[in-house]
């Protein structure tokens, strides 16, 4: 009976010590792609309000969102009075604006995919998802960081060849327990920190739990921020690829 018992814990301790050594040899590049899949899934869809903060105003733009891979995104603007009903619109590679007030619709070049996106801290490629932190960028393990309280991967990305990005590098810091991106520094191709991003108050939504808040700060603008209220987001919806086209950029709402 006690040779059992031995046999028994020994099995238990064995058992264990495989699970931690397959954990502790996770790949930078899995890692990446849980925490990606954490926020994304197949498909969303999102209602969001993002604040524009500067040393003399304030601005809040009402946001609805529905995405499906890396490939289709649009977005859809609730407020305020004279912006709503523009509607961005990622279909692959190309980009498109419809701007209501005057009927036409602006194909976005690529040339503009840095640029601030109305008139926030987020790239125009931040809210279109043209790069894939997934796909374009290489990713080394660097650290192993507390941040906030949670124990957290630090992960390195810097571009693969040809990949058409923005950054010249990005620093993501995902908290162990849940793959959950707490921490992001990107940089330019001198190696300049351009900009950070941190999330906060995580919630359960959609089956998920993931930040509510995330704060944008660029590293040069004193008393300037971005700030992304995530209100609702569902994930694996059904959600058609003939949702994301221009015919029904003037339809969506």
């Amino acid at each position: 009976m006690k040779l059992k018992i031995i046999i028994a814990f020994l099995l238990f301790l064995v058992l264990s010590s495989t699970k931690i050594i397959a954990q502790n040899k996770i790949s930078a590049t899995e890692i990446i792609k849980r925490a990606d899949e954490k926020i994304k899934g197949k498909t969303n869809t999102s209602i969001l309000d993002m604040e524009i903060i500067r040393p003399t105003w304030k601005r809040k733009i009402g946001i609805k969102s529905w995405g499906k891979g890396r490939d289709y995104t649009l977005t859809y603007i609730t407020s305020p009075a004279q912006d709503k009903g523009q509607v961005f619109l990622k279909l692959k590679s190309n980009m498109w604006n419809y701007i209501p007030a005057i009927g036409r619709m602006i194909k976005i070049p690529a040339s503009m995919m840095s640029q601030g996106w109305m008139g926030s801290d987020y790239t125009n490629d931040d809210i279109l998802k043209e790069s894939s932190i997934v796909v374009d960028y290489n990713h080394k393990l660097i650290d192993e960081e507390k941040i906030n309280g949670y124990d957290t991967y630090k992960i390195e990305m810097t571009p693969k060849e040809n990949a058409a990005v923005v950054w010249g590098k990005v620093i993501m810091w995902i908290i162990k327990d849940n793959f959950i991106e707490i921490k992001s520094e990107f940089y330019d191709e001198d190696n300049n920190l351009v900009k950070s991003e941190n999330a906060y108050d995580f919630k359960k939504m959609g089956g998920r739990l993931i930040p509510s808040r995330i704060e944008i700060i660029p590293a040069d603008k004193t008393g300037k921020k971005t700030i992304l209220y995530i209100k609702e987001m569902k994930f694996n919806i059904n959600l058609p690829t003939t949702f994301f086209s221009q015919q029904n950029m003037k339809r969506v709402h």
